[in-house]
């Protein structure tokens, strides 16, 4: 979520001294795993909107967006991990902050809106947008390989 692998370490170590100095304050209302995935969610979206990451509203010019659900199903494209890790660190934050969440960490929309502050049809579009980004990305990728 952060692109700097750097910064992800230091932001997991504060996540860990958060979870060991808050540890009474867990209320066993759901599994640990979560609440500790929670707890380092929140601090990666602390870190980036320390870094004032900015996510495009929705206006007129966009009312008619479709948001497909569905995956890449672009079946010409050969793709490894590799390439796309790279692909989604080249995504501009708002975008890569939202698809990771929505995608890789499997929170809703909804969720995703609360979190980051933001409405529910914003988080739908950076999603919507970070695909097709994403997409191109790829597709470049594979032009060069």
């Amino acid at each position: 979520m952060v692109k700097n692998e750097t910064d992800a370490e230091d932001i997991l170590q504060n996540a860990f001294v958060d979870v060991f100095t808050k540890l009474d304050s867990f209320r066993y209302q759901s599994a640990v795993g979560a609440w500790i995935k929670r707890i380092v969610v929140n601090n990666c979206i602390n870190f980036l909107k320390k870094r004032r990451v900015y996510f495009d509203e929705l206006d007129e010019r966009h009312g008619n967006i479709l948001f497909e659900e569905t995956g890449f199903s672009d079946d010409s494209l050969q793709l490894n991990v590799g390439s796309i890790k790279r692909a989604v660190q080249q995504l501009p934050d708002g975008y890569r902050v939202v698809l990771s969440l929505y995608m890789f960490e499997g929170y809703d929309h909804g969720e995703i809106a609360e979190i980051l502050s933001i409405s529910e049809a914003t988080s739908k579009s950076q999603y919507s947008r970070a695909k097709k980004k994403l997409r191109g990305l790829l597709s470049v990728e594979e032009l060069t390989s």
